[in-house]
């Protein structure tokens, strides 16, 4: 039962990212960045115009990941 527990704590860690934290970014969105970019520094430098390129990205979610990095990085 440990081996179980502890496999399924860590498989839970693994899949979360700063994507999580980002409000209105869902699994869907976050998959679909994922897929685009490669991984969370290609989306930390995309432009604005390049994540709403994404599908499913609209202007107002690709506002919220530049200003979430934006932040994280004055922060």
């Amino acid at each position: 039962y440990a081996i179980v527990y502890h496999r399924k704590t860590r498989e839970s860690t693994m899949l979360k990212s700063d994507l999580d934290n980002i409000k209105g970014i869902g699994a869907k969105r976050k998959l679909a960045l994922l897929r685009h970019f490669g991984d969370i520094e290609g989306v930390k430098k995309a432009t604005l115009e390049e994540l709403t390129a994404v599908d499913g990205m609209n202007k107002l979610s690709a506002k919220s990941i530049i200003d979430y990095y934006k932040e994280k990085n004055n922060g």
